[in-house]
């Protein structure tokens, strides 16, 4: 390999501390160990090199971002041992401490700056957050001297402060940004069975008694105003999360039942609200009666995930977005690597997928002796174990590229072992050489539009911030960060299956085309992918491939390579982003790695389920959501043909087959290209 390509896979071995602090992440362990959250966010550690940079200076890996030396404004916040106070002055202009003395919490007034966002639009940010700061807490209490404190000590206090904010309007336009921050972060802090209970109380509530009095001597809010904020945060609640909420059945309709009901008796009194009674009742209809197009979509009785159940003619429709009650297929293979195949919802536990596998064993030929207490474990092609717990939910999505399900008895476990076609591998011709490199492009950048375009937005928030723990399970966002672990494996693949030297200079040449031909489309998922296949320390170390490479190609992987570098925060990727207009793919690990920190660098204790202890910035966390939401304002447009070798390259795209044991990659390298050579 050439002087200046500088290997980003030693990225891939640095395990963050700053996302074990945010959440738990952490990865697979041998046996028992690797359950619940840290399973779940295994893959984004391994697709990112991102989380740590090293100092030029010192050659020490320190944190990208210190949550000593920044502390964003307080929007809302409340420290663990009482309310926060934060002083608006007449101005605007906001002073007080930080979120409290917890650990992570800093102090001082400085701003942190959103990294994805312009200039502009941080100037922006900071003067909306500043207003916001200015909303009442539901239990706090006037202040002097034109200021005014706020006391969101508790969730539900919170929730009353933005319920008081939108009600009167204070602040003109910046309350539709407000009830947009709200509606899409109250997951980190409080339920949806929480946020509708507070809903409903507070429609049923008086003036006198909703808590709704005004600050500096305006005038006291009246009940019919109360009852429309209720019912504008309603309709927001119902907006935001509508796809969830219809795949939530009665669960979820009960709400808007209970407040149509409630508003239908109050009609009489107040007379004002008919409208809004009958946008609610449509509501209701709209969640109970699905459209005929949105039951279409849900007649399919298999959804095939990526490799855990193959069909061709499946992966060749487009891609719907995943939910709980869908059912798929699925593999569960035993120690001697017979397998049964089970029909289970996508969401169900444990528990119930063994009892489906311990019903299929009873009548298999190939089980004489009764089945007895079994236990469901992910296997990787390394050979890395991890037991689920029978109460472990939607397992599917959290698999590896190459992991399985095996189910045995405890006794058992350690005698697990891969699969044999995942442990020994075939060298070959690839297929890639029969395919243009704009076609294969062309096929990964309409895949990956199809699976980002599925991810709702708050499966960023309930991922990062809920893992396990959230109502809402991320679904369609892990199947995107395991297609971005599978692209890289992908490439470094196809390179060391390929004996000829010749040949696989010319799949290296390809794959830089490729890699360009998707940043030029706006797909920086597969662009990135691409480039740290390439880096993979199993392909980068093969000097004989990468001399062979023509110096206009050495030049632009370089460039590529550039980047992809994460030092100062990612900065040329970011730089990048900037200059880009949707519609476009981002580099999705790099946004749960921004949530992440924009969470860990002012945080105080964790929120638990008895005592709140703190808030974090829900505006600056809401505008990356928003951001998200700009990247898809606009439909990604590519032209692909329908000719014969045309479908062969999209079932060749989207059932991509790879090796992902490190280990047997960097052992097919030294065979290819020994040391010595």
């Amino acid at each position: 390999m050439p002087a200046g390509m500088k290997p980003l896979e030693k990225f891939l071995k640095k395990q963050t501390t700053a996302l074990t602090r945010a959440g738990g992440f952490g990865g697979v362990g041998d046996k028992a160990s690797g359950t619940g959250a840290s399973r779940r966010r295994a893959s984004l550690s391994r697709v990112v090199p991102f989380f740590r940079e090293t100092s030029p200076e010192s050659g020490h890996v320190r944190e990208v971002f210190s949550p000593d030396s920044e502390d964003p404004p307080s929007w809302p916040s409340a420290a663990g041992t009482g309310p926060a106070t934060v002083p608006c002055s007449a101005n605007g202009s906001s002073s007080g401490s930080g979120p409290g003395s917890g650990s992570g919490s800093g102090s001082g007034g400085g701003d942190v700056r959103s990294p994805s966002l312009s200039s502009d639009e941080q100037s922006s940010e900071a003067s909306l957050i500043t207003e916001t700061s200015c909303v009442g807490g539901g239990g706090g209490g006037g202040g002097g001297g034109g200021a005014t404190p706020l006391h969101p000590d508790t969730p539900d206090n919170l929730t009353l402060a933005v319920l008081d904010g939108v009600a009167g309007k204070r602040f003109g336009h910046c309350s539709e940004t407000l009830l947009d921050d709200f509606m899409l972060t109250h997951p980190i802090f409080l339920t949806a069975d929480r946020l509708q209970q507070v809903l409903l109380q507070q429609f049923t509530l008086e003036a006198d008694g909703g808590g709704g009095e005004r600050r500096d001597g305006e005038v006291q809010m009246s009940a019919a105003e109360r009852k429309q904020a209720v019912l504008n945060m309603a309709f927001r609640y119902l907006d935001t999360y509508r796809e969830l909420l219809q795949e939530e059945g009665e669960r979820s309709n009960s709400f808007p039942k209970e407040l149509y009901s409630c508003a239908v008796k109050e009609l009489t009194r107040y007379p004002e609200l008919v409208e809004d009674v009958l946008k609610l009742q449509r509501w209701t209809e709209i969640l109970h009666c699905p459209s005929d197009e949105e039951k279409e979509s849900r007649k399919k009785q298999v959804r095939p995930l990526f490799r855990h159940f193959r069909r061709i003619d499946a992966c060749l429709q487009p891609r719907e977005a995943f939910r709980g009650s869908d059912e798929i297929f699925c593999r569960v293979y035993t120690p001697d690597h017979s397998y049964v195949t089970i029909r289970s919802r996508l969401s169900c536990r444990v528990g119930e997928i063994l009892a489906l596998v311990k019903e299929k064993l009873q009548y298999s030929e190939d089980q004489p002796v009764l089945p007895g207490n079994l236990i469901l474990v992910a296997v990787t092609s390394s050979g890395e174990k991890a037991v689920f717990r029978p109460s472990d939910e939607a397992v599917f999505t959290t698999l590896g590229v190459n992991t399985h399900l095996f189910a045995c008895e405890p006794s058992e476990l350690d005698s697990l072992l891969p699969l044999p076609e995942e442990i020994h591998w075939t060298p070959g011709d690839s297929k890639l050489h029969d395919m243009s490199a704009e076609e294969v492009a062309n096929q990964l950048v309409v895949f990956d539009w199809e699976l980002f375009s599925c991810v709702h937005e708050v499966e960023f928030i309930c991922y990062v911030f809920h893992g396990e723990q959230s109502r809402w399970r991320p679904l369609n966002l892990e199947l995107v960060l395991q297609r971005c672990s599978e692209v890289q494996h992908w490439v470094a693949t196809e390179i060391l299956q390929c004996q000829s030297l010749p040949k696989r200079i010319q799949l290296l040449r390809k794959f830089i085309k490729i890699a360009a031909l998707c940043k030029q489309q706006q797909d920086l998922l597969s662009f990135l992918a691409v480039v740290l296949g390439l880096d993979n320390p199993a392909v980068s170390r093969l000097r004989l491939t990468w001399e062979g490479l023509p110096g206009k190609f050495r030049k632009q992987f370089q460039q590529f390579e550039s980047l992809a570098d994460p030092s100062r925060n990612h900065k040329s990727y970011r730089d990048l982003m900037t200059s880009l207009r949707p519609p476009l793919i981002p580099f999705t690990p790099l946004l749960l790695k921004d949530l992440t920190e924009r969470l860990g660098s002012c945080r105080g204790p964790m929120l638990t389920d008895a005592n709140v202890s703190m808030f974090v910035p829900q505006h600056k966390v809401a505008e990356m959501v928003r951001t998200i939401r700009r990247f898809r304002s606009s439909q990604l447009a590519v032209d692909t043909e329908t000719s014969p070798s045309h479908l062969q390259t999209k079932a060749y795209v989207r059932q991509l087959q790879v090796i992902d044991n490190q280990n047997l990659l960097f052992d097919m390298s030294c065979k290819l290209e020994p040391k010595d050579t």
